[in-house]
């Protein structure tokens, strides 16, 4: 079988940037894995992103797919970024599989948020046949903002994940809502007004409150939130968590009290609450 990882290079950063990550990410993510960029095939297209593990290669750790937020190269991960995002999540004992999305970062294709280009979420999955300490049997995946949208669209393709984390999720695009600049100006960059008829059902199918009983009911969902969310208000994990009690999809909720939609104040806790929920679930072991 032909490799789906067609290049990988090992980051390395200049002694500045490492010093900025050990302080914002901790020294285990620097000295404890190994993070490089990638490209990989999906759909045919040529895909850029990432892969983290940590450097003890002596046993096998759970797989977690992390999607990014934003849309086109606005919100792309580089590389200082992506050194310390997935080398602390590698340090916890985790191997990171991630995408940029097609038609960004200089990857084939167009960015189309939630259409096609969920299939480069979905096709991280066999990469992970080309990682030798990957625990192919566990699996767990993360979004933040946009990224959420996109975990929320892959548990309705899927039951492999036994964990899931969702951080200023959307969950549903009110497309012709005034109520947030940030989104409306994204829908129009993103999907454009076009045909209205065309422009509804693209909204209406990346809103994953139309459709929550399509969600794995064999993944616990995490989802936090902050009450001061300017752009992705917060009612979209409200509004979803009642469709998530309907459909019996277990989850917990975590609204973090004047946060905003990055969070900065909560870092900590957030960073908690996401390796407690990975280690309950995944069953993590220690690097």
């Amino acid at each position: 079988m032909a490799n789906k990882i067609i290049d990988r290079k090992i980051i390395e950063l200049q002694p500045t940037q490492l010093k900025m990550v050990r302080s914002g990410w901790g020294d285990s993510a620097i000295d404890d894995t190994i993070v490089e960029k990638i490209t990989y095939m999906s759909d045919e297209l040529k895909i850029k992103g990432y892969i983290a593990y940590p450097k003890n290669s002596t046993q096998k750790y759970p797989c977690v797919i992390w999607c990014r937020g934003g849309i086109g190269n606005a919100g792309a991960i580089d590389s200082f970024n992506a050194r310390g995002i997935f080398g602390q999540l590698a340090s916890w004992g985790y191997v990171v599989i991630a995408s940029q999305y097609r038609g960004n970062d200089g990857g084939e294709g167009s960015d189309e948020f939630g259409g096609e280009d969920l299939n480069d979420v979905l096709n991280l999955i066999p990469l992970a046949d080309e990682i030798p300490n990957a625990d192919k049997n566990i699996w767990g995946i993360e979004g933040w903002s946009r990224g959420g949208m996109m975990t929320y669209l892959a548990l309705t393709k899927t039951n492999i994940f036994k964990a899931a984390v969702v951080t200023g999720g959307i969950a549903n695009l009110r497309c012709n809502a005034e109520e947030s600049r940030f989104m409306k100006r994204l829908y129009e960059v993103t999907m454009g007004k076009g045909d209205s008829i065309q422009f509804t059902e693209k909204c209406m199918s990346r809103s994953v409150v139309n459709f929550a009983e399509k969600l794995s009911a064999e993944t616990p969902l995490l989802i936090m939130h902050g009450t001061n969310d300017q752009r992705v208000l917060p009612h979209d994990s409200l509004d979803l968590s009642y469709k998530l009690l309907e459909n019996n999809i277990p989850f917990r909720l975590v609204m973090l009290e004047g946060g905003d939609h990055f969070l900065k104040a909560f870092r900590k806790d957030v960073d908690n609450l996401r390796r407690e929920w990975y280690e309950k679930y995944l069953n993590s072991v220690t690097v």
